[in-house]
């Protein structure tokens, strides 16, 4: 191919390789130059113009676009007419996109005029979105160039659509007193939502208490049944082989493939089997519509295309999604990543609805219930820690040994929360321009969300307060800033400072989680039983 000046006299069957225009005349780039055209820009005295020639051997690189595109794409992809050198290719149906990314990645080393390029591997698509796009660069190739290139992926096809073909999903969810049937309900609508893409649907709901026997049987039924995958939704998230879901499939006689994965949002996903179906444990990013880690499992699965461990294991590359933890928008410039907040948790109370017991000093996952929320403060960039006791003080202070935490007493515990959330208040130091208040029978809540918090005063420093979410529900814990320590001054009993956040209006920050642990307290004997099995 000649690239280069060119006599008008010479021009007709060249194409311009720059627009040209004279007076009226105009010749566009890419257009190939009409004798009509010649002797139009001679009229106008144009005597040469850039342009391109194609030399015995080269190939348009319409001509070329086309041969190629032709020959990558393989099963659920169409290609388009091609235009300046360029074919777009298209999913011809739902499914999962499958690419030969060796194949591909040979391709484009041909030559650099013939480039190819695509979505990521193994994304989900719809029919008649854009997959891929061959582009030719200069207006031609020499012809053997294409065949070279064609010969390198030889009969591979390695654009490829997989369509969904399983249709159906079992769905249990696990149940701990405090969270709202609601949420579960919200949970299934999402899936469905989710589900629906592929054509497929949620085939049964079961609810079962979140103990590894009850969870066990109704995974077995669940198996049994006509779903072609299920998928457990914890009311409280999977930390460990030994948590409740885990233990469950094993009860039930399956097997875990792998626990946690690279994705985040996604992090606490269990991928398992049972008699030749898939069982997965849902993160609690799943309860979202926004993309995570689940999603990219699922739609794997509903396609039938394997996912085994060593497939996790490489999703961390590329998988972090978004900001964590389930971030609405990015933070605002300027301000720092976490605001520097105290941490405060309130381990007062008399522990009435518990009985006898002191559920703060109940056995919790091998600590007592209480160490549980002041070690996630503690992991969390909340500094300092304080801890308000007041019932049975000492008692709580030796189930805190070890941690470096502060303590405050509070004598006049009887009289109520809101007695508890003022002395601790009252004992920060002077710098700290807010506390993040945890409740102490709250042993799910993890340093992730307490960070979180904090991340969002950052944003908003004139917040009054930020309070998590779970489906437009307010949770626990709460950060308080310190222009809102006055009004706290002025509860009284049992009041927490719901009443505060309430009248404060937009300037409370509602952070929305995905975390059904900012719902759950261990306050009764029932609440404790369902959490420990």
């Amino acid at each position: 191919m000649k690239f280069g000046p060119v006599a008008i006299a010479d021009a007709v069957g060249s194409v311009a390789a720059h627009s040209v225009r004279a007076g009226e005349v105009i010749v566009r780039k890419g257009a190939t130059i009409t004798e009509d055209d010649a002797r139009r820009l001679a009229g106008a005295g144009v005597t040469e113009l850039v342009a391109v020639q194609l030399e015995a051997g080269d190939v348009d690189e319409n001509v070329a676009a086309e041969r190629l595109a032709r020959a990558l794409a393989g099963r659920g992809v169409v290609t388009e007419a091609p235009f300046t050198g360029r074919v777009n290719l298209f999913a011809a149906t739902a499914g999962v996109l499958m690419l030969d990314v060796p194949a591909l990645d040979a391709f484009n080393t041909i030559d650099e005029a013939i480039t190819v390029a695509t979505l990521p591997a193994l994304r989900a698509v719809v029919a008649g979105e854009m997959v891929a796009t061959v582009k030719i660069i200069p207006y031609g190739v020499p012809s053997q160039r294409v065949d070279d290139a064609i010969g390198r992926i030889g009969a591979i096809r390695p654009i490829a659509v997989t369509e969904y073909h399983l249709k159906s999903v079992a769905v249990v969810s696990t149940l701990l007193p405090g969270l709202k049937p609601s949420v579960v309900d919200k949970t299934l609508r999402v899936m469905a939502e989710r589900l629906a893409p592929a054509g497929a649907r949620v085939e049964s709901d079961e609810r079962v208490p979140h103990q590894s026997g009850p969870l066990a049987e109704s995974i077995r039924r669940a198996v049994a049944g006509p779903a072609d995958i299920v998928v457990v939704f914890g009311a409280s998230a999977i930390t460990d082989r030994r948590d409740v879901i885990p233990l469950a499939l094993q009860e039930a006689g399956g097997r875990i493939e792998h626990l946690g994965m690279p994705v985040d949002p996604g992090n606490l996903l269990l991928l398992g089997e049972l008699d030749g179906k898939l069982v997965i444990g849902a993160p609690g990013c799943a309860r979202s519509p926004k993309e995570n880690g689940f999603d990219w499992v699922l739609q794997r699965a509903l396609a039938g295309v394997p996912v085994t461990r060593a497939d996790i294991q490489k999703m961390g590359v590329g998988g972090l999604l978004m900001e964590i933890v389930t971030r609405p928008q990015p933070r605002a410039p300027g301000h720092q990543a976490v605001a520097p907040v105290a941490g405060l948790v309130l381990a007062a109370g008399r522990s009435t609805r518990m009985g006898e017991r002191n559920k703060l000093l109940q056995t919790v996952r091998g600590e007592p219930l209480v160490r549980h929320a002041v070690k996630a403060q503690l992991a969390s960039r909340a500094t300092p820690v304080l801890v308000v006791t007041g019932h049975q003080a000492a008692e709580v202070r030796a189930a805190l040994a070890g941690l470096d935490v502060a303590f405050v007493d509070n004598p006049d515990f009887a009289a109520g929360l809101s007695s508890s959330v003022r002395a601790g208040l009252r004992a920060l130091p002077d710098d700290v321009p807010g506390a993040v208040v945890s409740l102490g029978d709250m042993p799910n809540v993890t340093p992730q969300v307490i960070n979180r918090l904090a991340e969002a005063f950052a944003d908003r420093p004139d917040a009054l307060a930020v309070v998590p979410t779970l489906f437009g529900q307010r949770g626990n814990p709460a950060l308080l800033s310190r222009a809102l320590f006055p009004a706290v001054e002025r509860l009284s009993g049992d009041q927490g400072a719901r009443r505060l956040l309430d009248a404060a209006g937009e300037s409370v920050v509602e952070v929305p989680l995905d975390d059904p642990a900012i719902a759950i307290d261990v306050d009764t004997p029932e609440a404790l039983k369902a959490l420990t099995g």
